[in-house]
């Protein structure tokens, strides 16, 4: 299928130089006397390198990739590889860290996310907007002035460190925005 500038939007994914690129972000300039440019920021799907294209024909046009995404469950990992179960068809995949690369930081056994097919093959995964997890380690609550509201650093269950309020203990369920990485509220 193709398709032209008008029809871009953040998140659809183009195939250029036969890879499957993810639109980032893009605008349109159109000068007096001259051809519109439109710069595209892309993300590589297969290496997660991002690019900034130009463009500068009317008659541009991109063909869409051919990509699937289907609910997986994350099992395990043996070190090098990380290994998913396909929910409906029970087939198991597996990634390694490169092709993972920050999800690592929110992934846990028994979470349920979305694998990204290109051409019938996983090349990465999509990973929910919000994640709870276990603190694991946050120094102690401490005295003071905290009429503005204190934080303090915490390790959470997967190695990511956040910044949580002062309230927050060892032990609570707290919620994290997968695309920030910051502390949104506490579970329990």
């Amino acid at each position: 299928m193709s398709i032209n500038f008008s029809d871009l939007s953040k998140g659809m994914v183009i195939e250029l130089d036969d890879q499957p690129w993810q639109i980032m972000d893009y605008e349109r300039h159109k000068m007096q006397q001259r051809a519109p440019v439109t710069r595209i920021k892309l993300k590589n799907l297969l290496s997660g390198a991002v690019v900034e294209k130009t463009f500068q024909r009317y008659d541009t046009s991109f063909s869409m990739a051919d990509i699937e995404n289907r609910q997986t469950q994350y099992m395990y990992t043996d070190g090098d590889y990380y290994y998913f179960l396909d929910e409906e068809s029970f087939d198991q995949y597996e990634l390694d860290v490169s092709q993972l690369g920050k999800a690592l930081d929110y992934l846990k056994e028994q979470m349920v996310v979305e694998a990204v097919f290109y051409k019938g093959k996983v090349i990465n995964i999509n990973l929910p907007t919000h994640v709870d997890l276990e603190v694991k380690e946050t120094p102690p609550n401490f005295q003071g002035n905290t009429a503005q509201g204190g934080t303090k650093p915490a390790t959470l269950e997967t190695g990511l460190r956040v910044t949580v309020p002062t309230f927050v203990t060892a032990g609570n369920i707290v919620r994290v925005d997968t695309r920030t990485g910051e502390y949104t509220e506490r579970v329990s």
